[in-house]
């Protein structure tokens, strides 16, 4: 049985990519920092199937011993401040988590001396300004936030161990990706939550940043499976996750509020606040070599996967539950 390390094991991403490990007979140990207010609410339905390891990216202690501890065949590196308006806000704590973090992680790898195999969660993000349309592995990276520079960081950083240390390293570069898991702080998740309260009195309008923004969107569940498949290739390389479409925030508004019968004019205003320092105005992704090489492409369509989040946002509204899909 392989053994796998998730940090950022109760996001999003970790949840989905637990999920899928254990379908594939792997023992997963799922990292998390020691806070006084641990959420495990993605991880309910399997948290008696994982094992839990205290660990932080801010240090390389940590992580050292719990690859001693459970000599982990796999790393997959998720855990990040993941929000880009925090980032600015925060720019030293997500160049600490975001950018060192990866170092603390690929040195803690190659001190431990063992073969393991480890991915680091990229972004859409470090193209920021895009330098090409679509982009894909090879275009310049122009990042318009202290997120997106992080994850050049972290990126480069990935690159740079497995070319000097022979380290089995792989970046997926992922575009963004959805799901009911996807944090009420983002804003997809921001929308669909806003329309189910809508749509069921709770609430009567719902104030947004930039509606013309463009991003290649696809499922979260999608995206874990391409992750796992980049390290069981012989040789470690970069790989573009993405549906290779590109939709408006508008359009997601449009989709999410049609979708329940509701007018999305007479509910959405747009409120400045809202809006980033550096804006990035388009991303859509070149999957041809994920395609190509792993045999990866999208199951779930921009339709289905706005619909999926509204239903999932009307049902835990209406039951009072938390929804997993």
């Amino acid at each position: 049985m392989p053994t796998a390390l998730v940090t950022g094991v109760t996001g999003q991403d970790g949840s989905y990519l637990a999920e899928f490990l254990l379908e594939q007979g792997y023992r997963v140990v799922g990292m998390v920092r020691r806070t006084s207010t641990i959420n495990f609410s993605r991880l309910e339905h399997i948290q008696d199937r994982i094992e839990i390891a205290q660990g932080d990216l801010l240090d390389q202690g940590s992580l050292a011993a719990i690859l001693s501890e459970y000599k982990p065949d796999e790393v997959y590196n998720l855990a990040a401040q993941s929000f880009v308006p925090t980032s600015f806000s925060q720019p030293v704590l997500t160049g600490e988590f975001t950018a060192l973090g990866v170092t603390r992680i690929l040195e803690a790898i190659r001190m431990a001396g063992m073969p393991i195999r480890f991915y680091q969660a990229s972004s859409s993000e470090m193209f920021g300004k895009v330098m090409e349309t679509p982009q894909r592995e090879s275009t310049p990276l122009y990042p318009r936030s202290p997120y997106g520079v992080a994850k050049v960081y972290g990126h480069w950083i990935t690159i740079n161990y497995r070319e000097s240390y022979n380290i089995f390293g792989c970046s997926g570069i992922l575009f963004n990706h959805e799901s009911p898991r996807r944090g009420l702080e983002f804003v997809t998740h921001k929308i669909t939550h806003g329309a189910a309260k809508i749509k069921l009195g709770i609430a009567d309008s719902l104030a947004l940043g930039n509606l013309s923004a463009r991003r290649d969107w696809g499922y979260a569940g999608d995206y874990v499976r391409a992750m796992w498949l980049m390290l069981q290739q012989e040789v470690a390389d970069d790989y573009v996750v993405a549906t290779g479409e590109t939709h408006s925030v508008e359009e997601f508004v449009a989709e999410a509020f049609g979708y329940l019968d509701l007018d999305w004019h007479k509910y959405v205003v747009q409120d400045p606040k809202f809006y980033r320092p550096a804006e990035v105005d388009l991303l859509v992704g070149d999957p041809g070599k994920a395609k190509r090489v792993l045999g990866w492409e999208p199951t779930v369509g921009f339709r289905e996967l706005v619909r999926m989040m509204v239903d999932a946002d009307m049902e835990a509204l209406t039951s009072g539950g938390h929804i997993r899909r």
